[in-house]
């Protein structure tokens, strides 16, 4: 795939996980309130299992987890992925994304959500993506509606019944979606 794994927004560096990012994205996952809607805090092991997990996907899928850096500052302020749900390679992809609560309500959740869509579409040639979002997290249910995802229901994925948003592909077979 000729298309570049670390993406550069107008104020965003999204890079694939790697070991270099540990503490930027431990500090994230160690947040009970980053992970408030996510699931449980992980410990520096499960981080580190996680970043392992999501270099080996990067290499033999060509899509994962991007640590997002402020472009400006250097800093880790979240997280934001293109996956299969569940990590299931037969299921839809999906985008996704954290942020540590420093960096929320700034725009940047939907810059790297829609830098994840153009590379769903631009560089794997998929043509959707969904978006899922526990039912009570309305940052994240905003900023689906901000990239023009059309909201599909409450569907069941990773087993929990989940608010969830699709976002086609304009022309079906790759192209620019943003």
């Amino acid at each position: 795939m000729g298309f570049p794994m670390i993406i550069e927004t107008e104020r965003l560096c999204l890079e694939p996980f790697a070991d270099r990012h540990l503490a930027g994205l431990h500090a994230l996952s160690s947040d009970p309130e980053v992970m408030r809607f996510i699931g449980p805090v992980q410990t520096l092991e499960e981080t580190r299992s996680a970043i392992s997990k999501a270099s080996e996907r990067w290499q033999r899928l060509g899509y994962g987890w991007w640590a997002i850096r402020e472009s400006a500052s250097k800093r880790i302020i979240g997280a934001a992925c293109l996956q299969n749900i569940a990590n299931d390679e037969d299921a839809p992809l999906e985008i996704g994304w954290r942020l540590a609560p420093l960096a929320r309500r700034k725009g940047y959740a939907t810059e790297a959500g829609r830098a994840a869509i153009n590379f769903a579409f631009d560089g794997v040639r998929t043509s959707f993506v969904l978006a899922v979002a526990n039912q009570e997290n309305k940052a994240s249910h905003r900023v689906m509606q901000r990239l023009g995802m059309t909201y599909r229901g409450i569907e069941t994925h990773y087993g929990l019944p989940l608010t969830t948003y699709a976002k086609y592909c304009q022309d079906g077979d790759g192209g620019t979606a943003l």
